[in-house]
Formats: structure tokens, sequence, C-alpha cells
């Protein structure tokens, strides 16, 4: 076993926590230009992760919510993408281009349009080439009339969807971005959304590496920077407004590595296109995957209550591998964070807790683990001193607390 592997097995194995309490870590890095390995970004809030793991290889104030301009798209594409999975709709269904879409983005607008025609009909796969591809604001309002009855109600189910996805804090006012207080992501939560979309519908992820779209006679390119300048780049979107800067989320795959970035909240779109750019090229050139642990190997116990055995061995149903600098001097810092101790029976496969890896100061890593093993009841005689233990336990805490 080589020395980083055993030194995180130690670091699990201390960092073990019962009773419920939960390990904090301040995972952002606030308002410093310069950042791990000498990069140096002018991007505000920033956040670059691997696809696979969602492991993070860097981030700066990536919590902080901005307004997301059109990057806020993602969302409301990535719910019509479930309804076309679960049968909802179809990429056939026709869709009319409303009024109230046509005026409010369309070319009135005066903002990001296919130009669809007022009261034509068009289906929904054109409008999600609109939308990805033209960014087009009447693409999303007709999305959202067509499927929902007006925008209103598909805000509300974007708002549900994102919530079941583990968006907690990301909110929103309409469906294509444009100013609206209500409307605001954080790079964090924009990155995690694309590392779904990315995993989940690879068919409707190829839109977003489209060149062009060619809608009503008009030709329009793609907005993002990257696929011209980066090797590997294939998605995904771009965003301005005057609240929210400019911003954008972007991936690429070299050498079999996918990453994902997101910035956001930048003066110019220059520097949107080179912080971006720069992020991904220094992942790429810095980082590589190593594995922890094996999937079923043991990466630590939880405390059991009131069950034959005294503790209960945890795994992972896939490799924990997390990024590291190709260096070789990363400091990692391993957590299993778990309620407990767990009452018995147990089944394996039960979830018990997670895993959480830091890399420095940024959370590398976090992946959920489950029993690995049956742990059954037991006996009367064993149950009352596990209970007559918690009971010391929780006296004791308290009297600490009260000091």
């Amino acid at each position: 076993m080589s020395w980083w592997r055993a030194l995180l097995a130690a670091c699990v194995i201390l960092g073990l926590v019962a009773g419920g309490v939960a390990y904090a870590a301040n995972n952002s890095v606030q308002g410093a230009k310069k950042e791990e390995g000498g990069l140096d970004i002018d991007a505000p809030t920033a956040i670059l992760i691997e696809a696979k793991t969602g492991s993070i290889l860097f981030e700066k104030n990536a919590d902080q919510l901005l307004a997301p301009s059109s990057m806020m798209k993602l969302m409301t594409v990535e719910v019509v993408f479930d309804a076309i999975v679960k049968g909802e709709v179809k990429l056939t269904d026709e869709y009319k281009i409303s009024e109230n879409a046509w005026r409010r983005g369309g070319a009135p607008s005066g903002s990001s349009t296919m130009f669809a025609e007022l009261n034509s009909r068009v289906s929904v796969d054109n409008l999600l080439h609109g939308a990805i591809i033209q960014s087009g604001n009447d693409s999303c309002i007709a999305l959202a009339e067509g499927m929902s009855g007006n925008e209103t109600e598909f805000v509300a189910r974007m708002t549900k969807r994102a919530r079941a996805l583990g968006l907690t804090h990301s909110t929103f006012g309409n469906t294509n971005g444009l100013p609206n207080p209500d409307n605001k992501m954080s790079v964090r939560e924009l990155a995690m959304l694309s590392r779904h979309i990315i995993l989940t519908y690879p068919e409707f992820y190829k839109l977003f590496g489209e060149r062009e779209f060619t809608w009503n006679k008009i030709r329009q390119q793609n907005r993002n920077p990257l696929l011209a300048s980066l090797d590997g780049a294939d998605g995904l979107k771009t965003g301005y407004t005057k609240e929210g800067g400019y911003g954008m989320v972007g991936s690429a795959v070299q050498g079999g590595l996918r990453l994902i970035v997101a910035v956001n909240g930048l003066e110019d779109s220059a520097d949107r296109a080179a912080d971006a750019k720069r992020l991904l090229e220094w992942g790429f050139r810095n980082f590589e995957s190593r594995t922890l642990f094996a999937a079923g190997q043991t990466v630590g116990y939880a405390k059991v209550f009131g069950g034959e055995a005294g503790s209960v061995k945890l795994s992972a149903g896939e490799p924990v591998k997390v990024m590291v600098q190709r260096n070789g001097n990363d400091k990692l810092v391993a957590r299993i964070i778990y309620k407990g101790p767990v009452r018995a029976p147990i089944a394996s496969g039960q979830p018990v807790g997670v895993l959480k890896v830091w890399r420095g100061q940024n959370l590398a890593l976090e992946m959920p683990l489950h029993a690995a093993e049956d742990i059954g009841r037991g006996s009367t005689t064993q149950r009352a001193i596990d209970g007559a233990s918690e009971l010391a336990i929780g006296l004791f805490r308290a009297g600490v607390e009260k000091l």
C-alpha cells in the first residue's frame, strides 16, 4: 500500500464520527485571487469538478448566490429531458408560440431568441435546439407553456425538480434567466446540475456541442467560446445579465477525463472565456484519478446499538476515487459521518452514512456508505449494556456542554 493510501486509511479510521455529530469545514476559498497551485483567475465565483465522481479540484466562493442569467436554461431543459424520459413528452410534440412567448422572448424582445414566428407550432426537438444552441428565450417560454399551461406552473416544477436533484439553494423566477430577483444559483449547483445532465442524458447532451442552428432561415452560432478554443470541449452554456455579470458552465474531455467548470460574476465576456479555459487546462494538466478503496472494500466502521456485534463494516457501492495533484503533495483528510450508534438489526446494503474527503481546504469527494454485512439483534443483556453506555455518554456530553 502506497504511503498516501496508508495515510488516508488512518485518517478515515480516526475520523469516524458517531452520535450524529456532523463534521463541518469551510470548503470555499474566500476572496483570494491567487489560488492553489498559483492559479490566477478574475472570476469572483468559480468551481472545477471531475464529472464521474464529482471530485472538486478547485473552488472560489462556490456557494455565493448570483443571477445565473441564461445558464439557468440548464434547469429548464433538464425538466424537459426528464419528462421525455418518463414518457410524458415526445420530441415530436408541437407547441404553439404564443404572443407572450413571442413578445417577451422572441424577436420583439431584443434578447437572445430562436426567432420562432408568432402563432406557429414548433416541435419539442426544435425548441430544445433553440434553447440550448441559440439560447432562445422564446424557446423556453414555449416549452413551459406547452408542458404546464403557463410559465408560473413550469417554474414551480423546476423548483421541485431542483430539490429532488439536491440543488437546495437555487431559486427560479422564470424559465430563461431574464432579469428577475428570484433567479439565484451558485456555481456549485450549476456544476452539479451540469454533471447530472451529462451523466443522465448522454443523447440529449450532444445538443450542447452542436456549433450552429438555423430557424426561420436565420443561422446562429453556438455562444460557447470553448467549442472553438479548447480540445475536447462539448458544452454547456453561457449567460449574461447586468445583475449577474458574465458567466458560463463548460465541459471538456481529454485523455478519457471529463472536467466541468463554472464561473460567474465577471465584467467582460473575454475574461469569462479566458477563466473557464484556464481552469480546465489547469485541471487536465495537474490532476489524476487515484483509487482509495475498491468497490466493496471496507472503508471504516460504524458503532452499533443493541446488536450481536458492536460495530458494522461500511463500504461504498463503487470504487472510491479522488482526484489528486500529480506532484503528490496533496494533504487528504477523510471523515465518515453518520448518525449513531446504528440500531440493530442492520441489513447488508442499508444506507448508514457518508464518506467525505478533503484535499486541503476543498471538499474533494462525498460518497454514500452502506452496511457491508448483516448485524442481528443482540441478547437482552447486550441491549441493556448498550443502553446504559449510551445514557452515560449522553450525560457526559450534557455536562461538557454546560461547562
